[in-house]
């Protein structure tokens, strides 16, 4: 059985710097742009609509005035969440299309409530060619979300983007898997102090991008299930420049189209989001028409005949909890069966089966779903910067 995808547009460019005093990321007309290269039917997708992005305007930000746009951001997030979750909810395989990265905070905040309702937790496998792990901890100020997304997901910074509903972190720095930065990387150090596992470009190379889908399996095995998230920015600027931050020394579009299918060859894997592609820098359209190929056969493993099923994995018991819980009661005060959590719509997730195996889950023991996994702070003073920007700098 063959799993259907459902493509969600999400055009934000909320996160970025504007990359001239007069003008503004245009990363938010990706959507369109890889529309235009027939991605929907290529993919025999189902059209999931367009989650229009707020008005893009920095107005009078400052160093110190925190995230810029963080009030548009958390508000976005929340409604990408919903929409995810209504995918899922139908038993579809939603691939987002950014904009900038901050649209992994609304597909991080659906993760998180996916895992409340099923009583596990879900992982977070992060390609991207940029750590994005800036926060207050490392730097002397933060300003452009999709230089912190990581950072934010993981449950560092501005609570209004890190603990929206009061869920904090979205995922925990042990079911992150980060994929594709640069071997110097200036939070590397600052990842690694958080236990947050890395596989950087040199290593992604000598493993092959095959083994390494495999590796981010491995080291997900804890999780119900996980989200990729995929910035294209871990594309090499010389087959792919076309991003707000290009940076030398990544992967090639085989090698991403690779690492993609091993990622999403199974039922545990919920969904994809691709950002940061900036038309803007890709006139004639040569270099949309090389993402759509790379998605596209990338994906394949999704909707090929004999795929299996989206596929949650039941829990593992926790060491401290002696009790069990059936799937489908209330985790946490929430029910898988629509019940309000945090005054948000869990989804009812009537498109998974949630064994491992087919059988039913229940009986299967539920770990707690404390926020207790978040590690403090990295203390490193070299995220600090004194210009506007993503990457390599804080202001937006």
């Amino acid at each position: 059985m063959m799993r259907r995808i459902a493509v969600l547009d999400a055009p934000t460019n909320l996160g970025l710097r504007p990359p001239t005093s007069t003008s503004v990321p245009g990363c938010g007309k990706a959507p369109g742009a890889l529309r235009d290269h027939g991605l929907l039917a290529r993919l025999g997708a189902r059209d999931a609509g367009c989650l229009t992005a707020p008005r893009y305007d920095p107005g009078d930000w400052r160093p110190g005035d925190g995230v810029c746009h963080a009030r548009e951001i958390s508000g976005y997030s929340t409604g990408l969440a919903d929409r995810i979750g209504a995918i899922i909810d139908r038993g579809e395989f939603p691939l987002v299309l950014g904009g900038d990265c901050s649209v992994l905070l609304g597909s991080a905040l659906a993760m998180h409530r996916l895992g409340e309702a099923v009583g596990g937790r879900i992982g977070l496998v992060f390609v991207d060619g940029h750590s994005d792990f800036r926060h207050p901890g490392n730097a002397s100020y933060v300003g452009a979300a999709a230089g912190e997304d990581l950072a934010l997901v993981t449950g560092r910074g501005q609570a209004d983007l890190a603990a929206i509903e009061g869920r904090r972190p979205y995922f925990r720095d042990i079911d992150v898997v980060v994929i594709g930065i640069r071997a110097q990387d200036e939070y590397r150090l600052d990842l690694q102090a958080a236990g947050i596992t890395t596989r950087p470009v040199p290593a992604l190379r000598a493993e092959g991008a095959a083994r390494s889908a495999q590796w981010a399996h491995e080291q997900l095995a804890d999780c119900a299930g996980y989200w990729v998230h995929i910035d294209v920015d871990v594309l090499d600027p010389a087959v792919m420049p076309a991003v707000d931050a290009p940076d030398p020394g990544g992967i090639a579009f085989a090698e991403l189209e690779i690492l993609l299918a091993g990622l999403v060859d199974t039922p545990h894997c919920l969904g994809v989001e691709l950002t940061v592609f900036d038309p803007d820098y890709d006139p004639d359209g040569a270099y949309a028409a090389e993402i759509v190929n790379t998605i596209v056969a990338g994906l394949a493993p999704v909707v090929a005949p004999d795929a299996v099923p989206p596929r949650l994995l039941p829990p593992k018991p926790h060491p401290t909890d002696p009790g069990s819980s059936t799937f489908g009661r209330n985790v946490s005060g929430a029910s898988v069966s629509g019940a309000a959590v945090s005054g948000a719509a869990v989804p009812r997730l009537s498109g998974f089966d949630t064994s491992a195996s087919g059988a039913s889950a229940s009986g299967s023991s539920v770990p707690g779903t404390s926020d207790s996994g978040s590690s403090g702070f990295g203390t490193s003073d070299s995220g600090s910067a004194d210009a506007p920007g993503r990457a390599e700098e804080p202001v937006a």
